[in-house]
């Protein structure tokens, strides 16, 4: 007898656990579980690739079985938010293996899709709802979804929700919502903005921590690259061509130099494809199915991807450029070493990165190891892990990097709002 089985869950919900490959709780879901069956308000803090979905999908599923209703015309009984079409998407198909062989409707609204087709799918009502909070937005306005039967809230990703600026928006939806309800709010990470967001939606939250924040998976491998920005493409290349066979993401900050790296990579026979805000869902989706089905071997893309790709296969976490916010690293490199599998997260950091280098480091509480160069403007690096000494800074205490011509020179850093259109 497995662990849901002691949870007194209904059997159809345990055979599509089953069915699923689930057969025993993760940490997050052991603890969160039988407080939410409860009634509990919870609220989780775990990183990406911990069984979060399951967390909150599992008491949800069972609840709305035992209460055994049915939701009335443009009616919602469960909403799920997620702040990105991609992590949304996987939400969706997640609870509808879980209620498979039950009555309950899983919908998601997304932006990217047309409207009038989800405003039609909206009409008979639905049981559990994921949406991103733009959309749900579109929808209430137009009077296409009524959110006063939802008893079940859940707030997914929650600091990556403020990291966009979705907080209006959490405001306008929860005035639509009953104030009688449950609540569940899941984040990888604990920023100071998040008391306010508990207060405002939680009553009384038992906490669950099974990661610390700002911990990456202990089965990820680390290292990093002193190189300079010219030569980034050239050791990508390098680096990828040692593995072409196995998936690996490659994460950066612009839209448009995600996309012209991507060009780089198919001219040099790289089976790679690209995911960033200026593309349609329609081509995210098929890139990530292709990425998925191994059609594709590189995928690359802005941070609309750090969060809510769960494909265990993928070997390596490329950081192509760092990110501005220390906490997007922890969620690229999640991407790897998933389901209990290795991986390897490879970063590159140029002169002009150094501020968000020593930044991530802080968070993580840790130095990663140095596999070439050495830090630029005289910042100690890490112990090197071997490999070839390039695009190396100066020695330790030395002030300046080595120079090598122009392409050593020194870039202003770019502003945060650049990290903020990538997606």
């Amino acid at each position: 007898m497995s662990d849901f089985d002691m949870m007194n869950l209904p059997p159809k919900l345990v055979a599509s656990l089953a069915r699923m490959g689930i057969t025993e709780p993760t940490p997050i879901q052991s603890q969160a579980i039988p407080h939410a069956l409860n009634g509990r308000d919870v609220m989780g803090l775990a990183q990406t690739g911990t069984g979060k979905t399951a967390a909150f999908g599992v008491p949800l599923a069972a609840q709305m079985l035992e209460l055994n209703t049915r939701p009335g015309p443009k009616g919602v009984r469960g909403l799920v938010l997620a702040p990105t079409r991609e992590l949304a998407s996987q939400i969706a198909e997640h609870l509808k293996g879980l209620t498979e062989g039950t009555q309950l409707k899983v919908g998601v609204v997304v932006g990217g899709q047309s409207i009038n087709a989800q405003i039609k799918r909206l009409e008979r009502g639905t049981d559990l709802l994921v949406a991103t909070p733009g959309r749900l937005i579109d929808l209430l306005d137009r009077r296409a979804v009524s959110l006063a039967p939802c008893t079940f809230l859940v707030l997914d990703e929650a600091d990556q929700m403020l990291d966009l600026g979705f907080i209006h928006a959490l405001r306008r939806i929860a005035s639509e919502l009953p104030k009688e309800r449950q609540t569940m709010l899941f984040s990888a990470t604990m920023p100071k903005q998040m008391n306010e967001l508990a207060q405002s939606y939680l009553e009384r939250p038992i906490r669950v921590e099974v990661t610390p924040p700002g911990k990456a998976a202990d089965k990820v491998r680390q290292e990093l690259h002193f190189i300079a920005k010219a030569e980034k493409t050239e050791l990508l290349i390098e680096l990828l061509d040692k593995h072409r066979t196995e998936r690996a993401l490659v994460f950066g900050r612009t839209k448009h130099g995600m996309e012209k790296l991507m060009r780089v990579l198919e001219k040099r026979g790289f089976a790679a494809t690209s995911i960033h805000g200026n593309k349609s869902q329609g081509q995210r989706d098929r890139a990530i199915a292709a990425f998925k089905a191994g059609e594709i071997t590189v995928l690359v893309a802005t941070d609309v991807a750090a969060r809510g790709l769960d494909i265990p296969d993928v070997k390596f976490v490329y950081n192509f450029e760092l990110p501005n916010v220390p906490d997007a690293y922890v969620h690229r490199i999640g991407r790897t070493a998933r389901a209990g599998k290795d991986g390897v997260a490879v970063a590159f950091c140029a002169p002009d990165e150094m501020g968000e280098l020593r930044a991530i480091e802080k968070t993580m509480g840790i130095s990663i190891p140095v596999a070439s160069g050495r830090a630029w403007e005289g910042e100690a690096p890490s112990k090197p892990a071997g490999g070839p000494r390039r695009g190396g800074g100066s020695k330790p205490g030395q002030g300046k990097p080595a120079s090598n011509g122009a392409r050593r020179r020194r870039r202003p850093n770019r502003g945060k709002g650049e990290a903020r259109a990538a997606a």
